[in-house]
C-alpha cells in the first residue's frame, strides 16, 4: 500500500495534520512546503490545493481506490479520522460534540488568534496604532476563556482526546512559541487550558508530530 503524501509546515496548521498521522499510525511521507519562499504557490502544489495553503494530502488509497488530494485542515482531519476508525466517536451526539469543538478552532480560535499574531508580532513595523492589538488580544482572551470554561470538568475537548484537541492545543501552543504573547495575555491565568495544553503536548505521537516539516 502506498503512504500519503504530506506537504506541510510545522505552523498550527500544519502541525495538526502530521501529529494526527502520527497518533492515528498512518504512513505517509513528508514533504517541506516553504511558504515563506513562496512555495504554495508552484504549479506543482496548486495542482494539489488550489488554494495555496498548508496543510494539504496526496491519498493514493481514496475512499474508491483511486487517489485523492485533499485540502483544508479541518476536513483532512475528518478524512483521517474516518479511514483510520480513531479519534471521531461513532456515538452521534458525541460526533457531533466533537465536530463543533473543531469547527470552533476552524472558525474563531485560528482566525482570531492568527490575526493578534500578526498585528501583535508581524505588522508592529506597518502598523503602530493600538487597536488591532487590543481589538484581537481582547478576542483572543474571551475564546481563551470558552476553552477555559470548557475544560474545568474535562482533560479533553470533548471526553476523550479527540481531532478537535489536535485541532485546537497547536493554535494555544502558537501564543508563547510563535508570537511569546505569553505575559501579555497573561495566560497563566488559564489553569485549566494550560493543563490540557500539558496533557496533550506530552503524548508521544504529539513530540514527533510537532516536529515535522520543521522550519529548520
Amino acid at each position: 500500500m502506498k503512504k500519503i503524501q504530506l506537504y506541510s509546515l510545522a505552523t498550527p496548521n500544519g502541525q495538526k495534520i502530521s501529529i494526527a498521522l502520527e497518533e492515528m499510525g498512518i504512513p505517509y511521507d513528508s514533504h517541506k512546503i516553504n511558504i515563506m519562499k513562496g512555495d504554495q504557490f508552484s504549479p506543482e502544489f496548486i495542482s494539489i490545493n488550489p488554494n495555496s495553503k498548508i496543510p494539504a494530502i496526496v491519498d493514493p488509497n481514496g475512499p474508491d481506490g483511486k487517489p485523492i488530494s485533499m485540502m483544508e485542515s479541518g476536513a483532512i482531519l475528518i478524512y483521517l479520522a474516518e479511514k483510520s476508525g480513531n479519534f471521531l466517536s461513532m456515538d452521534s451526539r458525541l460526533k457531533n460534540e466533537t465536530l463543533q469543538w473543531m469547527f470552533f478552532q476552524m472558525a474563531s480560535i485560528g482566525p482570531m488568534f492568527g490575526q493578534f499574531g500578526h498585528f501583535y508580532k508581524s505588522a508592529k513595523e506597518n502598523c503602530d496604532h493600538p487597536y488591532p492589538v487590543e481589538r484581537y488580544s481582547k478576542e483572543v482572551k474571551r475564546l481563551l476563556g470558552v476553552l477555559e470554561n470548557r475544560l474545568e470538568k474535562n482533560d479533553y475537548l470533548v471526553g476523550e482526546y479527540s481531532i478537535a484537541d489536535m485541532a485546537t492545543f497547536p493554535w494555544v501552543n502558537c501564543l508563547t512559541e510563535f508570537y511569546h504573547a505569553e505575559d501579555y495575555l497573561e495566560l497563566e491565568k488559564y489553569k485549566n487550558v494550560n493543563a490540557w495544553i500539558d496533557r496533550c503536548n506530552e503524548r508521544p505521537a504529539v513530540k514527533v508530530g510537532r516536529k515535522v516539516c520543521n522550519f529548520d
